[in-house]
């Protein structure tokens, strides 16, 4: 089995109020040397078998059509995870 990551975020041109909460947050709490944050989403799909063009593609329109508003998101990121993240 592999797990192919997709990430989903705010289209740059818009605001990002969670991300604006985020580094207010962080400001009250002393981490002032941040001074932007935007938050967005990350999927881990599992698949059995090899990762095979046909699979990242099919992977490309379920990130494009279902999981992502292409009104205001944008992916920007489909990868094969490699490993644990940490």
């Amino acid at each position: 089995m592999s797990t192919i990551v997709v990430e989903v975020m705010p289209k740059a041109e818009l605001l990002d109020p969670q991300g604006k909460a985020v580094v207010g947050a962080l400001s009250r709490l002393g981490h002032t040397a941040i001074n932007d944050v935007r938050v967005g989403k990350r999927f881990e799909i599992t698949v059995d078998g090899e990762v095979t063009d046909a699979v990242l593609d099919d992977v490309r329109t379920i990130a494009t059509e279902i999981l992502s508003n292409q009104v205001i998101e944008d992916v920007v990121g489909i990868h094969v995870a490699d490993g644990v993240d940490a």
